[in-house]
């Protein structure tokens, strides 16, 4: 069996990145006979200097892209079907304000030692995306902790601290460096980039192609 070793970039405040998560899944899937997936997460953020308070999420994309906030909601709209298909809870992505992602980051990195980094990933996902919850409020990021079986002092200690500042920071650090300006990114057997939230055939495509490569 060959083995494929995917290298996720992304942002807890991205809804492309959990789409294009979803994607992934389906693909590995269906490719699971022939392949062997590892996964690794590593963190980007979309909005780093964010401090204070949240904004409503239309009116800042709005602003963000030159666009008006019904254009905003028409493609907020949209992705909220694409994710309803994939089984996705996108239910409060309108109601949602805009917030710091660092902590999260920082948890995920934790969670990965536990070996439940996906899962942390997911979580943290659906309370932004599906239930419109500020993950950079600390009771809300120890609440998808303990919905995960995790220990939700440890990750309270963490909290409190710096710790994993420093992995998350060589993360955006790297991946800016090697040219990644947007997510989702997947690096394939650290030599490929796989742009965007591609629909599962392209992505099984493109794991065959470069798997037929690799023998």
């Amino acid at each position: 069996m060959q083995k494929i070793q995917i290298d996720i970039v992304s942002d807890i405040a991205c809804p492309w990145c959990a789409i294009g998560y979803a994607r992934l899944e389906h693909a590995m899937k269906q490719l699971a006979p022939e392949y062997e997936f590892g996964l690794q997460w590593h963190a980007f953020e979309l909005n780093p200097d964010h401090t204070g308070e949240g904004e409503p999420i239309l009116p800042a994309l709005a602003r963000k892209y030159g666009r008006s906030e019904q254009e905003m909601r028409a493609t907020q709209d949209q992705m909220m079907t694409i994710a309803a298909e994939l089984g996705l809870n996108f239910e409060k992505m309108q109601e949602r304000f805009t917030c710091n992602t660092f902590d999260a980051h920082r948890l995920v990195k934790w969670a990965d030692e536990q070996g439940k980094q996906t899962e942390m990933k997911q979580a943290l996902f659906e309370a932004y995306f599906g239930r419109a919850e500020d993950v950079s409020d600390h009771k809300v990021l120890l609440g998808c902790v303990e919905r995960l079986g995790l220990d939700s002092a440890r990750a309270s200690e963490i909290l409190d601290s710096d710790e994993y500042a420093k992995a998350v920071r060589q993360d955006e650090a790297t991946y800016q460096q090697a040219g990644v300006s947007a997510v989702p990114a997947f690096i394939v057997n650290g030599k490929y980039l796989i742009s965007g939230a591609q629909e599962p055939d392209t992505l099984m495509q493109a794991f065959e192609e470069i798997g037929a490569k690799a023998e």
